[in-house]
């Protein structure tokens, strides 16, 4: 007689990258942070810091020191980020520290290089505002997509989260940056600390689309007696696959399916118009998809 075991399915194995592999993604990453500080650098040399304006984090210590002292900004920025690198070397990994260690050196000299050309593109406060906001925010994202960093107040608020889970790591940015506007009120006056924080904003929102891109997709979930034929028209007008999930109503206690779905923002409408057009009273929740990897599953294919 014999028994019909179910052998555990083997767990797929971790593909490694050889070292040729890892040698040449390295080397063009450091390209990239190369070029990502040479951006960053024209920004605060050429842009910001000739007109007092500058941004959070350490980069925004290092310009008023710069100010008031006339001490190397690109040094003064490795210096004062020196600590929160070593911090980082337990919490985020070596290729992490390296990477951003070099990023940081890399900014240092070519700060040193604009500085040395006493060339500012721009005066007009407004202009000043935005394009070095944008300037910066495209430098400091292609750092931070990379992964590296030039700021270690964004460091030590990932680890000090960590320690007290009560504040998140935005909420001691946030402490962090407050104190630094504060400060340059003192520095620079009230209304250059103004146009400092609108720089900052503009930054972190460029920063933003950077890292998510531009062009990022939307997950939509439906809950709909129709699922069936919501999901098949979805498949067949749009060509993207679906997903049914299994759920249960919290006051109705009723078994429902949820049709899940990752479309782009240009197909948000027609999925609407489906899921209208077969059940009007159809639920939907749309939310933002920032990175989506993977193979796009085609009708015909399985």
């Amino acid at each position: 007689m014999g028994f019909n075991i179910l052998k555990p399915k083997k767990k797929p194995e971790r593909k490694r990258k050889s070292k040729r592999e890892f040698a040449i993604e390295l080397f063009f990453r450091l390209i990239i942070l190369t070029i990502a500080a040479i951006i960053v650098a024209f920004a605060l040399e050429c842009i910001l810091l000739p007109n007092k304006v500058i941004d959070g984090g350490v980069i925004g210590i290092s310009m008023m020191v710069n100010y008031v002292t006339h001490f190397n900004l690109g040094l003064t920025i490795f210096i004062l980020n020196l600590p929160f690198v070593c911090l980082a070397w337990t919490n985020l990994g070596k290729m992490f520290v390296f990477q951003t260690f070099y990023a940081v050196a890399a900014l240092g000299v070519a700060t040193t290089y604009f500085e040395n050309m006493h060339y500012v593109v721009i005066r007009e406060p407004l202009l000043v505002v935005v394009f070095g906001g944008i300037i910066l925010g495209v430098g400091v994202g292609l750092i931070l997509r990379n992964s590296a960093s030039l700021d270690g107040t964004e460091m030590l608020s990932i680890k000090l989260a960590k320690k007290f889970s009560s504040f998140s790591i935005g909420e001691f940015l946030m402490g962090f940056n407050l104190i630094i506007y504060t400060a340059a009120i003192f520095v620079f006056g009230v209304e250059q600390a103004m146009y400092s924080i609108i720089t900052y904003f503009i930054t972190s929102r460029m920063i933003d689309a950077i890292i998510d891109g531009f062009n990022s997709s939307k997950s939509i979930r439906i809950i709909s007696e129709h699922h069936k034929e919501i999901g098949a028209a979805i498949m067949k007008e749009l060509d993207v696959s679906v997903t049914y999930f299994k759920t249960l109503g919290g006051y109705s206690r009723e078994s429902k399916i949820l049709t899940y779905c990752v479309v782009s923002r240009l197909e948000v409408s027609k999925v609407k118009e489906i899921a209208k057009s077969i059940d009007p009273k159809a639920f939907l929740v749309i939310e933002a998809v920032h990175e989506v990897e993977g193979v796009r599953v085609k009708k015909g294919k399985k």
